[in-house]
Formats: structure tokens, sequence, C-alpha cells
């Protein structure tokens, strides 16, 4: 744009320069609550686990009851919701089960971006034109999504390398798009029940830290080393490895691996290859990547996954990564393993430890509810339809339709386990999933076991025992000198900001209002019968003031009943840590 077109004046009826992003965002925001309203009544945030279908009184021909065209929707809003999409795919707990099924089926697949756009971008991120860099690049993509597509290029050295290139300006779009989506959550935390329940703010939270960190390539170029040094006891398992020198924020370059998706491999070669071995290898190497290093894979669908012709599995889409804390993923993988031995107390225990239980948590209901849905898991034959993963999802499910809120990695690891079990079986058959997970936990339990006792860890163990014997005498004798000299207190913390203070505040404000009230109604009673003074409408004149102030404040005291003493704000309970 030329310097006289930056001074030029907006014309009459033009908006202003800096109007425009605001009307922009407006535009937006009222496209998403639109989306969002036309969904209300879909049963999605809002279903309930008994519930097997939609409200009956929903109308057949109402778009907002078809899960498909909700996930068509969710794509014509743009990259962000493709993500969000994909992200509620692993929460049963928000959405209904015909949705998770439709979302599991989200195509990010997108028109390409045009070969000048993508030099341009190449350059930008090296600072050199491609062609001093590469020998060759393939202008046609390899893949195309709503965040980047992928290019085929050959090194100077005669490697070939992918290239993952961002799509200019989708930062962006997708921090604005989370700045509207984190606003309307938050509204919805303060002025629902459900968002009070679920806690949507901090989902979103979580979804924008994860879908910010997958926009800088650079972060996706480390989970691919750190994968790779992982994987290093699973050989049947690898991921490409990055070319550091070449990887910017927003251009990705890693080996390039050719293979066949797990859900095209050929009968014939079923046959001739043993692929139920490369299967529970994978498994295993899942298994130990969550609860061995304390990372999730989030998305192992089959388009992540490829077969090589040497007979390995690669791995790819590193992007989103989730992190679980040691003793998080000692519950979690306590909670799985009571759940393929088919312990259901023990499972409702964990779920229990590791949630937050709200003020309408049922306990009986989900002790026992949970004990028949892991018994039922335990008794089916081989080949029936409740697999690990979807075990897991609808312990999800039924914690909270019990009114417990369990933590974003639980039902992570149920969708995850869902799509290694689509993986394995596409891969064999006959693989029996059950087994594999059953005895990989197993030895991990076992090492874990074997960790506890090794010499570190039991010379930390004496270390603690050493310095509480040291303290000890002392700490005794400062509570006995305590005791002796009746200096001893123990305090609530707490107890000023707790429901019965704020209760027995209203009542007593109440009850002093209300004497109010009563001695001016008497008082005024008692100077009825006074002959002299002013008079107003035949009436005492004080008398008359007296009942007015009376009833204003009876009134008061009526409509702040009515509108303050609604169902107090539930109550979340975390099990001690």
């Amino acid at each position: 744009m030329s310097s006289s077109a930056n001074t030029t004046h907006p014309e009459a009826g033009d908006a202003p320069a800096d109007a425009r992003p605001q009307k922009k965002g407006l535009a937006r925001k009222a496209q998403i609550l639109a989306f969002l309203l036309r969904y209300r009544n879909a049963g999605v945030f809002s279903f309930d686990l008994e519930q097997s279908e939609l409200e009956a009184g929903l109308d057949p021909d109402d778009s907002s009851g078809d899960p498909e065209r909700f996930v068509a929707d969710l794509e014509a809003l743009g990259p962000t919701f493709v993500k969000l999409g994909q992200s509620l795919s692993t929460r049963p707990d928000m959405v209904p089960p015909e949705y998770l099924e439709a979302l599991s089926r989200m195509q990010d697949d997108v028109a390409p971006l045009s070969w000048e756009v993508v030099h341009g971008v190449i350059a930008d991120e090296l600072g050199l034109r491609p062609e001093k860099v590469f020998a060759g690049i393939d202008e046609a993509p390899l893949g195309c999504a709503s965040l980047a597509q992928v290019h085929r290029a050959v090194l100077r050295d005669g490697r070939e390398v992918a290239l993952k290139v961002q799509r200019p300006g989708i930062a962006e779009v997708i921090r604005e798009d989370l700045a509207l989506l984190a606003g309307i959550a938050e509204r919805a935390d303060r002025m629902t029940d459900l968002g009070r329940r679920l806690q949507f703010a901090d989902w979103v939270g979580e979804f924008r830290r994860t879908l910010l960190a997958e926009l800088d390539y650079r972060l996706e170029a480390q989970n691919l080393d750190r994968f790779d040094a992982h994987f290093q006891s699973h050989p049947k398992v690898f991921v490409p490895r990055p070319i550091w020198d070449l990887t910017r924020p927003r251009l990705l370059t890693m080996e390039l691996v050719r293979g066949t998706k797990a859900t095209n491999i050929s009968g014939l070669r079923r046959t001739e290859e043993d692929l139920g071995e490369l299967a529970a290898a994978l498994m295993r190497a899942y298994l130990d990547q969550l609860f061995v290093h304390g990372e999730i894979h989030a998305d192992p669908h089959p388009g992540n996954l490829l077969v090589t012709d040497d007979g390995r599995v690669a791995l790819f889409d590193l992007g989103m990564v989730a992190h679980v804390p040691p003793k998080q993923r000692d519950r979690l993988l306590k909670l799985l393993f009571a759940a393929v031995d088919g312990r259901g107390e023990e499972v409702a225990a964990e779920g229990i430890a590791m949630g937050t239980r709200l003020e309408d948590f049922d306990e009986n209901r989900y002790v026992r509810e949970t004990s028949q849905l892991v018994a039922r898991y335990a008794a089916q034959r081989e080949g029936a339809s409740m697999s690990e993963g979807r075990l897991v999802l609808e312990l999800v499910r039924l914690a909270t339709a019990c009114g417990l809120r369990t933590p974003p990695e639980l039902s992570l690891l149920g969708k995850t386990l869902l799509n290694l079990e689509q993986v394995a079986r596409a891969l064999d058959p006959d693989l029996d999933v059950k087994q594999v997970v059953e005895s990989h936990l197993q030895s991990v339990m076992s090492a874990r076991l074997r960790k506890s006792f090794s010499p570190a860890n039991l010379a930390s163990e004496v270390m603690e025992l050493q310095a509480l014997v040291r303290e000890a005498p002392r700490k005794i004798g400062d509570l006995l000198s305590l005791l002796a000299d009746n200096r001893m207190q123990v305090r609530v913390a707490g107890l000023e900001e707790s429901h019965l203070l704020e209760s027995l505040h209203k009542i007593a404000n109440r009850i002093t209002a209300g004497l109010v009230t009563a001695a001016l109604i008497v008082g005024a009673a008692l100077m009825m019968g006074v002959d002299g003074g002013p008079r107003l409408f035949g009436y005492p004149a004080i008398a008359l003031a007296l009942f007015t102030v009376a009833a204003a404040i009876g009134l008061v005291i009526v409509i702040r009943t009515l509108v303050s003493d609604r169902k107090p704000r539930p109550r979340e309970e975390n099990a001690p840590r």
C-alpha cells in the first residue's frame, strides 16, 4: 500500500480502520454463539447417562439433533473448532455417545495452499530461498490439514525429508477464537449449573495451552526426539527424527517415512507377516509412554500410524502431547490394572481418589454401578463389544452422572486406548488386546515395585526416617510445654468463609430487621390513640410514618428472601492427596 493511501481520510459511511477488527470480532462471536444456541437442545454438554436417546420432544427434522450435521457445522467454523471437536471426542462426560462417534470420524482435510504461499512461508522461516537449501521440493502436497500441509523434499546430501508447513495467519485466527471461547466458558461457569459442574473455563484453558503449543513446531520436534529416546526399548516402534537445522516455529523438517496405513493393510500381508506381534508392541510402547514416562500422545488414530516395509510402525503428528504428573500416573495405573483384573470396588476407590466430588455426589450409586460395569467387562467372552478403552470412557460417563468430576487424563487415556485398539484390530483382528494390556501392566507394576526397593529409594526413605527420629523428641517436648502452660490452641481454617457462617449472618440480620419492624408496628399502634399532634388522612402523622417505615422494611425482607435465598453453589471436594 502506498504512503498516500495511509493518509487518505475515510469517506462518509466508511468505518474507521481500528473499528474493523472490533466489528470482525463481534461478528465472529455472534457466529460462535449462534452455533451454541443451535445445539443447546441436542444433548451436547447436558445429556444424562440413563438417556439412551435425545430428548423425546426433539423434532426429527431438526438438524440440531443430527451428530453428523453437528460435526459439519464445527468444521465450517474453521481450524480452531476442528481441533475443538477432536478434543471433545475425548470427553464422554460432556458429549453423548452418538456425538462422540461422529466426532471421532471428524475429517481434518482442507483445500491445499498454492505452491507460491508455501514457498513464501519456507523462505520466511529459513531466511533463504528454498532452492538454496533443498535439492528439490515436490510442489504437490503429501497431505493437507487445517493447520498445515506436508511436502516431500530432498536435502543436498540426498536424504528425503518431509516439510510440515504452517498455514500463514492461522495462529492469529486461533488466538482470537480461543479468547472468545474463554470468555464464553467463564460466563457459562458463573451462570449455569452445568458450567459449575464441568468447569468449562478450566477445560478451555487446557485446550488453549495445548493448541498454542501445537503451533510452535520446535516443541513438536522436541516431542519427536523425546519419543524416539523412549522407544529405544521397543525396536518395532519409532518416530521420524527432526532435522533441527531446518526447523523453525512454522516449519518442521523431519525424516521422510514411507509405509502403509494400518487400515489399508491387505489380507495377504497379514498372512505373510506376523502383524499381531507388531500390534502388541505398539500397545506396550504406548502403555510405557504413559505409565513409565508420563506422556500421552493425544491422537494415535490410523492416519498418524504407518506400517513400514521392514515390519515396523512409525508414529507422526506429535504436536498434541499431554503430560501426566507422577501421582496422577500412579492412580491411573492402579485404576486401569484393577479394571482389567475385574476389581470394581478398587476401580471406584481410585476414581474417587483422583476425582472431585461435587455437592450432589452419590457415592453409593457410583460404587455400585462401577462395580457392576467392571464385572460385566470381566465376565464377557473374547471378542465382546466392550474393550478396555470403551470401559474407561464408560467409567468417566458414569462418574459424571453420579456427581464426580474426573480428571481429563482419564478421558484421554480411554480415547487413546480406544484408538490403539482400532489400530491393533486392523493389524491383527484376532489379537487378544485385553491379555496384552493386562500382562504388560503386570510387568510395569513389577518394575515399579523393584524400583521402590532400589538403593537410591531406600536411602531416601532412611534419611526421612532419620529426620523424623531426630526431630520427634523436640516436637513432643514442645507439645507437652503448650499443654502444661494451657497455651494449646486448635484453629479451624476457612470457617469465616463457610456456608454455615454465612447462613448464621443472614439469620441474625433478618431477626434484627424483624424485631425492628415489630417495634415500629407496636409504636405506631400506640400512637394511634394519641389525640393531639399533626394528622394525615385523618390519622396521626407520626403513627402513619411508623407504619410506612415498617411496611418498607418488611417488603425489603420479603424481596431479599425471594431473590437471594437460592440454591448455593455446589461445593467441590477433592480427595486427600
